[in-house]
């Protein structure tokens, strides 16, 4: 009986996966461009909303997202983001990898730490394709649509219609998200079937 009680917790074990990967670059403009990643995230953790989710985000959303973090862990030290070349380039490959690895090696850190997963704006980054000031309007209450939404139609275009219709509205949330609290770059994402990281 031991045993099969000792199998039942192991198969219950909660995992929390994540992946970066497909370094893509985007024209902002005819002078401007940048480079998002794909965020892949596989899960059973009941923290999570979506058991499987895929995102794009570029460097700027990470340091928005680490800040956001260390304001609600003073006293504990967040792990590093590789840091900002000037001159990093997508075809140089070793910057690429080097730079994906930095970024995986951040998130895995980030959420094997039991307290950060209380963050809406972590599950916000991960599972939304919210920009950087809609996730932090999200946080605060302040948009039409919860945390939860947010995340669970993310990627049918729902948030994008949202985010066009509640541009300047001083709407509150009418509930929480239960997650805690959560910045602004174009609407990405969709959910994944599965995931090959």
């Amino acid at each position: 009986m031991d045993s099969v009680l000792h199998n039942l917790s192991v198969c219950q074990k909660e995992t929390i996966s994540v992946c970066v990967r497909d370094p893509r670059l985007c024209k902002d403009d005819l002078w401007h461009s940048h480079i998002d990643y794909e965020i892949c995230l596989q899960t059973n953790s009941m923290c999570f909303r979506k058991k499987t989710s895929r995102v794009r985000r570029r460097y700027s959303e990470f340091v928005w997202l680490r800040h956001c973090l260390e304001q609600n862990a003073l006293v504990m030290e967040l792990p590093k983001l590789p840091p900002r070349n000037p001159f990093f380039s997508l075809k140089n490959t070793e910057q690429v990898a080097q730079r994906m690895k930095g970024f995986q090696e951040f998130l895995e850190s980030v959420l094997h730490t039991t307290f950060l997963l209380s963050d809406s704006r972590l599950h916000l980054f991960l599972q939304s394709d919210l920009s950087i000031t809609r996730m932090s309007r999200c946080a605060l209450g302040k948009t039409r649509y919860t945390v939860a939404e947010a995340i669970q139609r993310s990627g049918s275009g729902f948030t994008t219609t949202l985010e066009k219709a509640t541009c300047d509205s001083d709407c509150e949330s009418s509930s929480s998200s239960g997650l805690g609290q959560s910045v602004d770059t174009q609407t990405r994402g969709s959910p994944v079937p599965s995931l090959e990281c």
